[in-house]
């Protein structure tokens, strides 16, 4: 019975997901007439072909967000990493002031505006694709995670053991206490990855050449660029002008940019899944 009853929880977790991607695949005027089904009256990819009209600026706009996606993660992992292992160690002198220097930007940030004048005035970054990698590829969050977990997971006795046979601290950190932190840089290079995957705002700030637009970004500009189309819909009367907007598959489409948007990063999910669960619980029992 508890089988089925999380058989059924999970089932309920998946279909609005599935129902998203049936409904992309729906012909718009079947929806418009028959509402939203499970099993449409009619099939249609009508909504995909629209989107793949902006020819190879899709492809672009994916592969832009995937290199920022796996450069960003793995910035992120080398820097969290060390910075973490830092501060969670008794003998480093300075932990407290460091600490203290990740927690205070969890409580008060800069701004908006001296963040845009950092980026482009002082790091001349606009325009690039550092400007979409490096103002976030540092979280106080992950910091304090990561050291949680340095200072529960990692016994002092295997650091001791490490400078023992002669090591020094980089290679005690390369070679014992990475190999053991698995779960903890899972956890949070999953949600780097996600966080990149999913920005779509600091594009809108600092990219304006369309060969660096990410995958958000684009799909955002599609969105925009329909809801113009059908608020426009009547200026002017044109015959040809109505009749594009009962053919322009606007509901369809923004189900395809969820699909689009949502299966790549999906499988993501397999190589993190083995340790992500024991991620969560950094800290939460302490033998």
């Amino acid at each position: 019975m508890a089988h089925i009853g999380i058989g059924l929880f999970s089932l309920a977790c998946v279909y609005p997901f599935l129902f998203v991607v049936v409904l992309s695949f729906t012909d718009e005027q079947s929806l418009a007439k028959n509402g939203y089904k499970i099993i449409p009256e009619q099939w249609s990819v009508e909504a995909y072909t629209y989107l793949f009209r902006t020819g190879n600026q899709l492809l672009r706009s994916y592969g832009v967000t995937l290199f920022i996606t796996v450069v960003g993660t793995l910035l992120t992992l080398v820097i969290v990493s060390l910075y973490a292992y830092a501060i969670s160690r008794s003998y480093f002198h300075f932990r407290g002031f460091f600490s203290f220097v990740a927690f205070f930007t969890m409580l008060f940030g800069g701004g908006l505006v001296p963040s845009y004048i950092v980026v482009t005035q002082v790091l001349h970054l606009k325009d690039t694709m550092w400007a979409l990698i490096l103002p976030m590829c540092v979280s106080a969050f992950s910091i304090l995670i990561m050291r949680t977990f340095f200072k529960t997971m990692v016994p002092d006795a295997i650091i001791e053991s490490g400078k023992i046979d002669g090591a020094g601290e980089f290679r005690v950190f390369l070679y014992l206490v990475l190999p053991i932190s698995l779960p903890g840089l899972a956890t949070i290079g999953l949600f780097a990855a996600l966080g990149y995957w999913n920005d779509w705002f600091n594009a809108l700030l600092y990219i304006d050449d369309a060969r660096l637009l990410p995958l958000q970004s684009l799909l955002m500009k599609v969105e925009t660029n329909i809801q113009f189309i059908l608020q426009n819909a009547g200026v002017g009367g044109a015959a040809d002008r109505t009749d594009m907007v009962r053919t322009l598959p606007a509901e369809t489409t923004r189900m395809a940019m969820v699909v689009l948007a949502t299966v790549p990063i999906i499988f993501a999910y397999p190589f993190f899944q083995r340790y992500f669960v024991q991620g969560l619980t950094i800290g939460a029992v302490k033998e």
